[in-house]
């Protein structure tokens, strides 16, 4: 599949992030990648490896949830071609008891994968709809379909991004503009994960934990998909994950 345009993808980590944007290089876009200024360098460094595979790739120091400055990121990156794709993939997975969760964590967690989302979204629908084309892809977790204990902030906000998602589909949908949810129900191989399993080598040696390579190809394949049989919600988990 090759195709022209571009693709922004918000919060593209070393992981999942980085895959996603690999992904969709591959077929012809060019990809924008955004993570906060203080990351530029690093996203920089992942721009130059999708240029060096002959890919189009520009990176973007931007905090996401600044309004300004997400249309303004959208402007430049419409500047640079139709905007055919957004991945919308902050995390912001902390864990605290719920006693000692603070107002300034709900609320940083809050903005960064709730508030972040709808402008993302917001932003990428203006410039969509008109054209009567496009696909919002947003990143779930296991958090977005139930609350555990020690995630009270994490599962309000990806609750409230499931929702948006869901809004935006069926308001989206008839104007052309494909948006779906992925619930990644499961440890995906990256660096936050690898600091917290110490026998993550060998879970992945046995196909246990998510591999961001394989979770692209499905962002890539619903991208391709027909209007005709759209998914609006999927859950991608390892063979041997309890669900």
């Amino acid at each position: 599949m090759t195709q022209s345009g571009t693709c922004l993808v918000v919060g593209a980590g070393e992981g999942l992030g980085a895959a996603v944007a690999r992904g969709f290089a591959r077929t012809g876009l060019a990809v924008h990648l955004t993570r906060r200024p203080r990351n530029l360098a690093t996203l920089e460094t992942l721009a130059q490896s999708i240029r060096d595979e002959g890919g189009a790739a520009t990176a973007h120091g931007v905090d996401a949830r600044e309004e300004a400055s997400m249309t303004a990121l959208v402007e430049a990156v419409e500047a640079q071609g139709p905007l055919e794709v957004l991945v919308f993939n902050i995390g912001a997975n902390v864990r605290y008891p719920v006693v000692d969760t603070t107002s300034r964590v709900y609320s940083k967690v809050w903005e960064m994968a709730a508030f972040s989302g709808f402008l993302a979204v917001r932003e990428a629908s203006r410039v969509m709809a008109p054209r009567g084309r496009g696909t919002i892809l947003i990143t779930g977790a296991t958090a977005s379909l139930r609350g555990r204990e020690g995630f009270s902030a994490f599962a309000g906000a990806k609750a409230a991004l499931r929702a948006l998602a869901q809004s935006a589909a069926r308001e989206l949908g008839p104007k052309g503009v494909h948006v779906a949810h992925i619930v990644c129900d499961g440890a995906i191989d990256g660096a936050f994960t690898r600091e917290r399993i110490a026998d993550l080598d060998a879970r992945m040696a046995r196909d246990e934990i998510l591999r961001p390579e394989e979770i692209a190809k499905t962002y890539v394949w619903l991208h391709g998909q027909n209007r005709s049989a759209w998914t609006h919600e999927l859950d991608l988990r390892p063979w041997t994950e309890p669900w």
